[in-house]
């Protein structure tokens, strides 16, 4: 019997890699001659680089670069010498996870360090880089990251602007006669699940803004700056990508990296199945397992299990969740070939608790699975 075991991580308790080997340690106690195929999953979010280096034979990199107030964070991306490609979680760099709620303000956070990554992946000699940018902090289209590899935005006195989005409200002229010319040699990939264009009601600043610290009135100001710097971009660049699918994704990032790097997007889960190895770990399987923390109808917006069950939905082979928690609508996944979906929690339980013990309850509910399945079999 062949196993593939491709779930996510189980945020704030375990890696993707560490849920992979709980579930194989649960099964492989029904059926010890088994094949179990660990494959670590992301969505191109966080614990994306962590997958992919568990998968393959890759390194950390870490560099001191500027966080999303400017302020020094040490980053980390990682390293696939084999292929000369460059992993890079925006999140690293430029992500809330590095704000307090106090300090959320989407107004001024930049990408800049973002670009610092990029240009330390450059140094090292990269041919492929890939961006998985969720949970940014950002809403400045990208400007911050573009300045790190050479670009400047000036204003009308020649000057050039102060971070952030809301000071692309000044820009009178790009200058891209400093920028790092390695990035015309580079192929560049977003990982990205959302499909929002720059600007507008459903553009970065609207949708994403709230939540990175935007009032309703800095929203709007924000969208209006945005615009202003897309409309110089069109002039500068001879095209206007603002209204690209996942231009909007990242506070406006996914728009930088289609118009300035000649970026293509897919799908985040699609990236690291790649990456991986998971479509050749299909072939011939009998049963695929995932997970996430909560699996419910959120995860129909690209989220690990989404993926893997329409990977493994082509090539006809059933797909079991186990989950955390079980939340509104998680049923709707089995019209897209998730075949049965399980909670953790075997009774009643704080979160903390669960949180502290999801090793052990995997196993088990991967042992119970098991046998369940292998009773059916007979």
């Amino acid at each position: 019997m062949k196993i593939v075991i491709a779930p996510d991580s189980f945020k704030d308790s375990l890696s993707a890699q560490s849920v992979a080997h709980a579930i194989a340690g649960g099964l492989s106690e029904v059926w010890p001659d088994a094949q179990l195929f660990e494959c670590p999953m992301a969505d191109g979010g966080e614990g994306t680089i962590e997958a992919v280096l568990a998968a393959c034979d890759g390194e950390w990199m870490s560099n001191q670069v500027s966080g999303p107030l400017t302020q020094p964070v040490q980053s980390q991306w990682g390293w696939l010498a084999a292929t000369r490609t460059a992993i890079i979680e925006m999140a690293m760099a430029s992500g809330l996870q590095l704000l307090t709620l106090d300090q959320r303000d989407a107004t001024i956070t930049s990408t800049y360090g973002t670009g610092e990554l990029i240009k330390a992946a450059l140094d090292a000699g990269a041919e492929r880089v890939i961006l998985a940018i969720g949970g940014s902090a950002t809403n400045d289209a990208g400007t911050g990251m573009l300045s790190a590899l050479g670009a400047r935005f000036l204003d009308r006195d020649d000057q050039p602007l102060a971070p952030g989005g809301l000071a692309l409200a000044q820009l009178a002229r790009i200058d891209l006669t400093g920028l790092d010319p390695r990035l015309n040699s580079v192929q560049f990939e977003v990982a990205a699940d959302v499909n929002n264009p720059l600007c507008g009601v459903q553009g970065a600043s609207h949708i994403f803004g709230p939540q990175k610290g935007a009032s309703p009135e800095q929203v709007l100001a924000l969208d209006a700056a945005l615009g202003h710097f897309a409309e110089h971009s069109a002039q500068a660049l001879g095209r206007d990508d603002s209204e690209y699918p996942g231009s909007g994704a990242a506070g406006g990032m996914g728009f930088a990296a289609k118009a300035y790097l000649n970026a293509s997007f897919r799908p985040g889960v699609e990236v690291v199945a790649d990456l991986t190895g998971l479509a050749d770990a299909l072939e011939g399987a009998d049963l695929v397992i995932t997970g996430e923390g909560r699996f419910d109808a959120q995860t129909l917006r690209g989220k690990t299990p989404f993926g893997v069950a329409r990977m493994a939905q082509r090539n006809n082979v059933p797909v079991i969740v186990l989950a955390g928690t079980l939340g509104e609508g998680y049923a709707d996944l089995y019209a897209h070939g998730v075949s049965a979906a399980f909670a953790l929690t075997s009774g009643p339980m704080t979160l903390e608790f669960a949180c502290a013990n999801a090793a052990t309850l995997l196993h088990d509910r991967a042992r119970d699975l098991a046998r369940v399945w292998a009773l059916a079999a007979r």
